[in-house]
């Protein structure tokens, strides 16, 4: 008879199977719900980035309407393209009595669209149909996503 006995715990194969089949389970259900969380993380951008971009075109016929900027007159007082809001615009400004211009940059840059994962939106001009997803090139009145996709609330981002 032995003076020490060593006792040895240990899984047995059917515990660790028993495991990973849990744990399989688990990872099965859990993979969809990531996937909604990264396309709602999508969503929230393309929202925000929408916003932007278009706040800077309606700061651009802002400017027009108060005729600190001079543009075209078949423009209807848009940006010619999105790199013009980035370039800055020279407006006439008032200071002290004089009449000075001066550069406003109404985006620091165009932001990228997660969707299509570029820089290249779709742009709508003024004097295109409001369906239409042909660019008439005149002006920049809206912008939209060329991704074909299908938000989680059932409506296509093209249509935003």
């Amino acid at each position: 008879m032995p003076i020490f006995s060593v006792k040895r715990s240990a899984f047995t194969l059917i515990e660790m199977l028993v495991t990973l089949t849990i744990l399989a389970i688990l990872a099965v259900a859990v993979l969809p719900l990531a996937k909604n969380t990264v396309k709602r993380e999508k969503e929230i951008e393309l929202r925000r980035n929408l916003r932007i971009i278009r706040e800077a075109i309606d700061a651009y016929k802002k400017l027009t309407d108060e005729k600190k900027l001079i543009v075209e007159r078949e423009s209807e007082g848009y940006p010619p393209d999105l790199k013009t809001l980035v370039n800055g615009v020279n407006i006439q400004v008032t200071e002290e009595g004089k009449e000075t211009t001066r550069i406003v940059k109404l985006l620091r840059r165009i932001p990228k669209d997660p969707m299509t994962d570029s820089y290249d939106w779709g742009l709508r001009s003024y004097q295109d149909d409001p369906d239409s997803n042909v660019w008439g090139g005149e002006n920049v009145y809206d912008v939209y996503t060329k991704s074909p996709g299908t938000a989680l609330d059932g409506t296509k981002y093209n249509k935003w």
